[in-house]
């Protein structure tokens, strides 16, 4: 579905809206210590601003996809390496944190600590996409 769209920045607009009530969402989960959750909220995070990204500078709607490597490199932008692996590394929050055989082992994972160093990355990543709409 990469057809030529109209209304981009509304759609840009939908997607950065849709982003930042996944961050709030994010907080709220940190602070009542539901970790796992809120790196899956992380995760959000970035594929909604990808995907904003996407729209304004391809003129099509996003690819379905929650994989944020894929997304950026479609997308065409440029980030080093450890960026890129950050990028892999959050996308499976998307899975560990949704589907029951791995929630288990992720719940474990996320401790405060992981959780922190995750979060502070996500923070980072949706700044520096932020600046690139």
């Amino acid at each position: 579905m990469n057809d030529k769209i109209e209304n981009i920045d509304k759609i840009v607009q939908f997607w950065l809206d849709s982003a930042e009530q996944n961050y709030t969402t994010m907080q709220h989960l940190i602070t009542s210590h539901d970790y796992s959750w809120s790196l899956f909220m992380g995760h959000l995070v970035l594929e909604k601003t990808l995907k904003a990204i996407y729209v304004k500078r391809l003129l099509s709607h996003p690819i379905f996809t929650h994989d944020l490597l894929r997304l950026y490199d479609k997308i065409g932008l440029q980030l080093d390496e450890e960026h890129k692996e950050w990028l892999d590394e959050i996308t499976t929050f998307n899975i560990n944190a949704r589907y029951d055989n791995y929630k288990h082992d992720f719940n474990r994972l996320c401790t405060k600590e992981f959780t922190e160093k995750w979060i502070d990355r996500i923070i980072e990543l949706k700044q520096w996409l932020k600046k690139q709409l």
